[in-house]
């Protein structure tokens, strides 16, 4: 019995889609690394590796993973906040990222250099005008959603448009390099572990408090359910979506900074590319409704890193870069198809039709 109500409870957890998803993309590493003579295990093996710029540091593709994952697991952060507040997707978090980085590196260079060694202004002057400018790209598109009523991916398709426009602009059609060790330090490493994952961590960690501590969450959802009855129970839902989608402003800001960081420049054409296309299957591989309401950020998170690894896992296996949008298009079909109405319907009445043949 306590067992059946187990299975009942794993079932019905929104964690089971994405941790499945993982154990999938595992086993598949596993399988390849076995079949090829590498070691059955090897996709988890973890090294210290001594390099001339960054000393020691930790190696493996499990470090890979997270440290390539962490702009797509910040997006993610504000794209689940976004996604249950207004039942829409913010589909402008990549240009933003970019325009964002931009920016920067505009500021740490001057307007009109394309490259510089020393900074012409305090470097943390150009990180918070960088995430500054991501939080008011959100309340941009905020104020279209929650104030004039657009729908979501209409509103923020203006600035998915413009963004990265904008973002040539502010660096006068130029590739911007900031070739400084102060600001690579946000894409290089702090001490043997890389330095975007810890900011990741920190980021999860802060958004995650403030969900616990305070009725914010509780808000989101109760506005993403119903907008209407949350506005007659006293909540202010225009302005709880307008937050959401500061909030995610602010973390496309951040993963800008860190993307810039990575390399040292703002490449305003490649910085963010299609990543938000990744947030956006990162929420819904977390288990989250896209319809809105109930979100739970630990499946999103989850659903990131997912992500990261299956494009780590194409590439191990032979699939090249043109390619790989191709099986991830597949997968948006697949997560899409499980978590459709009709299909939830029939497994639900599947299960009610098991459970009382099995009280007969």
């Amino acid at each position: 019995m306590k067992d059946k109500k187990l299975i009942s409870k794993i079932k019905k957890s929104q964690l089971l889609l994405p941790v499945v998803a993982m154990l999938l993309v595992m086993a598949v590493n596993i399988i390849h690394d076995a079949a090829t003579g590498a070691g059955a295990f090897s996709f988890f093996k973890i090294t210290l590796q001594q390099t001339t710029g960054n000393g020691t540091i930790l190696y493996g593709r499990i470090i890979d993973i997270l440290n390539r994952g962490s702009e797509a697991a910040l997006l993610a952060l504000g794209m689940t906040l976004v996604v249950s507040a207004s039942a829409g997707t913010d589909i402008s978090v990549g240009s933003v990222m970019s325009l964002c980085a931009s920016y920067c590196c505009m500021l740490l260079a001057g307007y009109g250099v394309s490259s510089v060694n020393e900074l012409a202004k305090p470097l943390w002057l150009g990180i918070i005008a960088g995430i500054l400018l991501g939080c008011l790209c959100g309340a941009f598109n905020g104020f279209l959603v929650a104030r004039l009523n657009i729908q979501p991916m209409v509103a923020t398709l203006i600035l998915y448009s413009a963004a990265r426009a904008i973002g040539l602009l502010v660096c006068n059609d130029l590739i911007v390099y900031v070739r400084n060790d102060s600001f690579g330090f946000f894409g290089s490493f702090l001490g043997p572990i890389p330095t975007p994952i810890i900011i990741t961590a920190i980021c999860i960690a802060i958004l995650s408090l403030i969900l616990k501590k305070t009725a914010l969450g509780m808000y989101i959802q109760s506005v993403g359910i119903n907008a209407r009855a949350s506005r007659i129970a006293g909540l202010n839902s225009k302005r709880i979506i307008h937050l959401a989608y500061i909030v995610c402003g602010l973390f496309a800001g951040i993963a800008g900074v860190v993307a810039s960081s990575r390399i040292t420049s703002a490449d305003s054409n490649n910085i963010g590319l299609y990543l938000e296309m990744d947030a956006i299957l990162a929420v819904a591989l977390g288990g989250n409704s896209l319809g809105g309401g109930k979100f739970n950020l630990a499946g999103s998170i989850i659903g990131a890193y997912t992500i990261q690894a299956i494009t780590t896992t194409l590439y191990a296996l032979g699939v090249s870069t043109n390619q790989a949008p191709v099986f991830k298009a597949i997968i948006v079909i697949i997560i899409v198809a499980i978590q459709a109405p009709p299909v939830k319907a029939y497994m639900r009445k599947k299960s009610l039709s098991k459970t009382a043949k099995g009280v007969a």
